[in-house]
């Protein structure tokens, strides 16, 4: 079978890794280069701690177990599980958070001492809540390993700009090298899965999610784990700088608009100094988080020929939804959990 990915992200690349493993014969179109979007400006923020509904979470656990595939299966780069220490509220909302997830069996203890675990917190909170099950990835990186490992054709700087259609079937898309034709095409194309989907006469709401990445130039200490604070989240890197989002509750982020870069990384740095003493700006990424209307993923088949794998957070959830869509589209049956997250209608294309 003949599979186009549009959008080499990593949920795109995550694709091509499966699908090529399942015997397909893949390519896939990117509009600039891989991880140029949202992934190459993603926190890497591997959890279940954040989460919609119940459904929601359970999906993410999967998906936490997907990543650990991965990394048997690809090898490096494999993500850090440093575990997440969580202190954003102290009193009732922290006590809530930790009988939630606790009645979802969910890996959690509450710790009266957290500042032992990370000595380098200037301020450390009374209680923090650890997460140990979680971690995180650099996703531009680990895009570009599975790209390379699926051995799928790759086109750079081929933006589709419409879908083709035969009768009700799609097959392919048109970029302004040409036409690109396939069995079977897969939208992965984050924000700009809308405009696509307009071509042939469908509609996906989705509701702009503007983020901005801050990171820090290196400090000499070092963080033990992934810190969700009341204002930020913070991680490591392994050169020693710190990474952050400039939001608070940054996967539930309402904001429409994007941030004035020099406001935010003024605030953002305020507040890390307030947290571990004086820290200096390295860069700041724009990206634009791909956000279905309800916040939940959206995967399968929408018309005849077509599918969509669009989603936030897609760090947490890409290789799972991977293993879905390639076992959906090599015959068999959707996987059970996924079913919430269908298209809401697979619609014939006008």
């Amino acid at each position: 079978m003949k599979i186009l990915i549009l959008g080499a992200g990593l949920l795109g690349a995550c694709l091509a890794y499966r699908l090529t493993r399942a015997g397909c014969s893949v390519t896939v179109a990117e509009a600039a280069t891989p991880a140029s979007g949202a992934s190459g400006a993603s926190f890497g923020w591997i959890n279940a701690s954040f989460y919609l509904n119940p459904a929601h979470h359970h999906l993410r656990v999967a998906a936490i177990a997907a990543h650990h595939r991965l990394t048997t299966d690809l090898g490096s780069p494999a993500p850090s599980w440093s575990g997440t220490l969580w202190f954003e509220s102290q009193g009732a909302p922290l006590t809530r958070l930790r009988d939630d997830l606790t009645a979802l069996g969910y890996p959690v203890t509450l710790l009266t001492a957290p500042g032992a675990l990370e000595p380098a917190l200037l301020t450390p909170p009374a209680q923090a809540l650890h997460f140990p099950s979680e971690g995180a990835t650099d996703a531009a990186p680990l895009t570009r390993a599975l790209l390379a490992a699926s051995g799928a054709t790759l086109l750079s700087q081929a933006q589709a700009t419409s879908l083709i259609t035969q009768g009700a079937r799609i097959i392919g898309a048109a970029t302004p090298n040409g036409q690109i034709l396939a069995d079977h095409t897969v939208l992965a194309t984050g924000t700009g899965t809308p405009a696509l989907l307009q071509t042939i006469g469908l509609n996906l709401p989705m509701v702009p999610r503007p983020g901005l990445i801050l990171r820090t130039n290196p400090v000499a200490f070092r963080l033990n784990h992934i810190l969700v604070t009341p204002h930020l989240e913070i991680r490591q890197l392994p050169d020693g700088s710190l990474l952050t989002p400039c939001a608070a509750n940054h996967q539930s982020d309402p904001t429409e608009t994007a941030p004035d870069a020099k406001a935010a990384s003024q605030a953002t740095l305020a507040h890390l100094t307030t947290l571990f003493g004086p820290v200096s700006l390295a860069d700041t990424r724009l990206a634009h988080r791909p956000v279905p209307a309800d916040g939940l993923p959206v995967l399968g088949q929408a018309a005849p020929g077509l599918s969509l794998a669009v989603m936030h957070s897609g760090v947490t959830l890409a290789p799972l939804a991977a293993e879905a869509l390639t076992a959906e589209l090599t015959g068999q049956p959707h996987h059970p959990i996924w079913f919430p997250y269908r298209p809401k209608t697979q619609t014939t294309p006008a």
